[in-house]
């Protein structure tokens, strides 16, 4: 069968497949096949690499070293595509439009094709003097701007097809949550920060400033990135299943498991649990935000923290080492395989 045919096939089995899913699910979307046209979905089972780094650049010496890190990245002929989980900067500095045009202009270095989450460095946390004594909110807007100006294309020398929350009704202002699928896995980002998903007052407290730390502009804010998030997780299992993927993968900022009941994330992973239990497959999370890195299986026995009764032994998190540009994490999907999802650390 030609390539072409092979696509065109391969779309219409997907938009058969989303359209019974919503009927199925009804507080999904109910017509997902409109707004799924135009996707490529990969489920040929060739085994892929990408290159997985977070909490970079920061400060100065990171600055100047970013370069060769992602020429260090480049130069690996196993990676296919790159995914930054969060923080372009560190919590002590500027968030300048000059330095996000920056980081723009370093992200299109990369050859492959890349894939970028927020962090609260860039815009939860530019309250801060030291950070310029941002409104977050706006902060929030420019990065959005700047790095989704094409939210259903990767980022990054070579340009792939994404598909974008905007698409959804409801959450067209929330691009950043985007999914694909490679090698018969689905991956997905979701846009989950520190700072206590973005719970964390501005300013200090919730009086210094009426107009930029009105906490009902912040909490409303947070109550509708966290129902984005919730949507987009449910999409991407119902995709999942419906194609029959081999594995999971959700790349996202936070840190979820050092915080107590007040954290902010009580409701995504409780949702996540559920999901990724009922999905059975492997499910993979990967995060950074705390620098250190780690592997662990967080809900093997249950979260009563956030309310998680059941057992989830599916799923696997991995936080990448953060605040350098001498590491990065190595991710190989292969669907052949049981545990479908292998890593290494990689030192400069």
């Amino acid at each position: 069968m030609k390539a072409a045919s092979l696509r065109v096939l391969t779309c219409a089995l997907v938009l058969a497949s989303v359209t019974t899913a919503s009927a199925e699910r009804s507080d999904i979307e109910p017509n997902l096949g409109t707004w799924l046209r135009g996707l490529f979905v990969d489920l040929t089972p060739k085994p892929v690499t990408l290159a997985v780094i977070g909490d970079s650049p920061y400060g100065a010496a990171q600055i100047v070293d970013f370069p060769n890190y992602i020429a260090h990245i480049n130069a690996d002929e196993d990676v296919g595509r790159v995914v930054h989980v969060g923080d372009i900067k560190n919590g002590s500095t500027r968030c300048d439009d000059s330095y996000f045009a920056f980081i723009e202009e370093q992200f299109a270095t990369f050859e492959d094709p890349l894939v970028y989450t927020p962090g609260d460095n860039e815009w939860t946390d530019c309250h801060r003097s030291n950070n310029g004594k941002y409104d977050p909110l706006e902060r929030l807007t420019a990065v959005r701007d700047v790095f989704y100006a094409e939210p259903s294309r990767t980022l990054g020398g070579e340009q792939r097809p994404l598909l974008t929350q905007a698409f959804m009704p409801g959450y067209r202002d929330i691009p950043e949550n985007q999914l694909w699928t490679q090698s018969r896995v689905l991956l997905a980002t979701l846009h989950v920060v520190g700072s206590r998903n973005g719970l964390a007052p501005w300013f200090g407290d919730d009086t210094t400033d009426a107009l930029l730390d009105d906490p009902m502009r912040r909490l409303a804010e947070v109550e509708h990135r966290t129902a984005a998030a919730l949507a987009w997780l449910k999409l991407s299992f119902a995709l999942a299943d419906k194609l029959k993927t081999k594995g999971v993968v959700l790349f996202m900022q936070a840190d979820t498991w050092p915080g107590g009941q007040d954290d902010g994330f009580a409701a995504i992973l409780q949702q996540l649990a559920e999901l990724a239990l009922e999905y059975g497959k492997p499910v993979l999370v990967i995060q950074g935000d705390t620098h250190a890195y780690k592997t662990d299986q967080p809900l093997l026995n249950g979260d009563a923290v956030h309310g998680i009764t059941a057992q989830v032994p599916n799923l696997t998190r991995i936080v990448v080492q953060g605040e350098t540009t001498s590491e990065w994490l190595k991710l190989h999907i292969d669907p052949r395989t049981p545990e479908v999802f292998s890593w290494q650390r990689v030192m400069r």
